[in-house]
């Protein structure tokens, strides 16, 4: 799909300074998204909303359709009359970094009182009758994978034994009597899970409509994998690679790299795609609607494992020993517009590309990513500096899985800052907006940058390390970073370049 050309910025939910410990749905998302629109920008990227599990990865989800109940807005449920504005008060810090025990502890049992209240008072309190009927209905809608989520949320917690590998074997296995007994046992908590999704749906339903109103669009992301612990695996085994004990056979990664001279096991279990190709990739149609009613672009993370994917024997603690197996690729693609339509996808062609990723990406239409970071080291790099990019490119100063820009300027070498110079000139220890001018003036149908880079912010805002399984995902936006004079300068460059365009609309029609 051709994009029109268009600027944005990626910065995750849980960036954002909020109550309770991490950023969520509430005044401060409303808040970024006017400042986007003064900044002229038109796509606001983020991570996979879905909820998140050990390591508080975004890429590691616990549903593959859910959305995280962390990011609900409790501002907002006191507005909608859920709770009470005084039993939220002591959550309203919004300075510092990200606190997912702070969520754990503090916010996440407010947000199950909320729920609580809502099934209490719905069915009888006139006020609640229309979001009570809206109720009914998402529950009535989403029904194929919330119905399984919630339950396998509610014995989670229940059992305390962390994956549901290792709950009582009847409910490991799905047995029927099992699972009608434990859905009859914890009925309440089950409902108060579907109350907190209906939650979560309205409140991103309402951003996104106050987003659309400036032509601005969610640029959003899925993993290509899905996490073993999570109620996908548990509902559907058949269509991953399990033993008979439902243990992995083999599981995902990738081979040594820069980040990694063992590779990284990521630890997912690999899908059947003979199995799925048999259902006609049933379960990767409805994983696609799901996240075209979440977002209006979806990227692809680790694109690359559509057409071949790096296979680890699952007792194997490195990625080392792995090997390359072919993925269904266009048959996948194919089945995936047949029943959805023209798709609005963007490939994370990161890392170790063949001509045949290349093939299938430039055959389906879809845009690929550069990333000027990675551009500065030798001849081979230059790909990915501006004046080599393609209209069919989405163009990074860097990714969640980078250093911010003014970071990997400290750290990187003698060369890399020469090439830097003599691409933009003298940077004077401020590289990152010379970059990004550089970027956007290329022809690239989108120019992104983190949130991070726009503030100027150094290694310590670093969001995510590769191989690294500790200390991630934590950074969150000070208070007050979004001033009109930084609007102000972004809006400029967005107008020299020609970007103030919606991605997805007709640029003759934008303001």
């Amino acid at each position: 799909m051709q994009f029109q050309r268009s600027s944005g910025v990626l910065l995750h939910i849980s960036s954002l300074p909020s109550y309770g410990g991490i950023g969520d749905l509430g005044p401060a998302a409303h808040e970024f998204v006017s400042f986007l629109a003064s900044a002229k920008q038109h796509i606001w990227q983020v991570l996979p909303l879905c909820p998140t599990g050990y390591g508080n990865s975004p890429y590691a989800g616990s549903s593959a359709f859910a959305g995280n109940p962390y990011f609900i807005s409790l501002e907002f449920l006191a507005d909608w009359g859920w709770i009470d504005s005084s039993r939220i008060a002591d959550l309203a810090g919004r300075s510092g970094n990200v606190d997912f025990n702070d969520v754990e502890q503090r916010k996440l049992p407010l947000l199950h009182e909320a729920a609580a209240n809502f099934l209490d008072r719905g069915p009888r309190d006139a006020n609640f009758s229309a979001q009570w009927q809206q109720f009914a209905e998402f529950c009535r809608a989403e029904q194929g994978w919330l119905v399984d989520y919630a339950l396998y949320a509610e014995l989670r917690r229940h059992q305390n034994t962390g994956a549901w590998t290792q709950w009582p074997e009847p409910l490991r296995r799905r047995d029927p009597e099992a699972l009608a007994e434990a859905s009859a046992a914890h009925a309440r908590a089950i409902a108060q899970e579907q109350a907190l999704q209906f939650a979560f749906s309205l409140q991103w339903n309402h951003l996104r409509e106050v987003a659309v109103r400036s032509a601005i669009r969610i640029l959003g992301d899925i993993a290509i994998f899905v996490n073993m612990d999570s109620s996908d695996v548990w509902v559907h085994p058949d269509i991953f690679e399990l033993d008979e004990e439902l243990n992995p056979i083999r599981v995902a990664g990738v081979p040594p790299d820069y980040f990694s001279s063992t590779g990284q096991r990521w630890g997912n279990p690999l899908y059947r795609w003979d199995v799925l190709q048999h259902s006609g990739f049933d379960w990767w149609v409805q994983r696609i609607r799901r996240a075209r009613q979440l977002y209006d672009i979806v990227r692809l993370d680790h694109f690359r494992g559509f057409e071949a994917y790096w296979s680890i024997p699952a007792s194997d603690d490195t990625a080392v020993n792995g090997e390359w197996i072919k993925a269904p690729g266009l048959a996948l693609f194919q089945s995936l517009e047949g029943a959805l339509g023209p798709l609005p996808l963007v490939a994370e062609d990161l890392g170790l590309i063949t001509p045949e990723v290349d093939a299938l990406r430039l055959q389906l239409g879809m845009p690929g990513m550069k990333v000027i970071q990675f551009g500065f080291g030798d001849k081979g790099a230059h790909i990915h500096l501006p004046h080599r990019y393609t209209p069919g490119t989405v163009a990074y100063t860097g990714t969640h899985d980078n250093d911010t820009t003014l970071g990997w300027w400290k750290s990187t070498g003698k060369v890399e800052r020469a090439a830097v110079e003599a691409y933009v000139g003298n940077v004077g220890e401020k590289p990152t907006w010379p970059l990004m001018r550089a970027a956007a003036s290329s022809v690239a149908e989108m120019s992104i940058f983190p949130a991070q880079d726009l503030l100027e912010l150094g290694s310590e805002a670093r969001m995510n390390t590769p191989a690294v399984a500790a200390g991630n995902w934590s950074w969150r936006a000070p208070e007050g970073s979004w001033t009109p004079q930084l609007a102000e300068s972004l809006a400029e460059i967005v107008d020299v370049t020609d970007r103030d365009n919606d991605p997805l609309g007709d640029p003759e029609k934008s303001d």
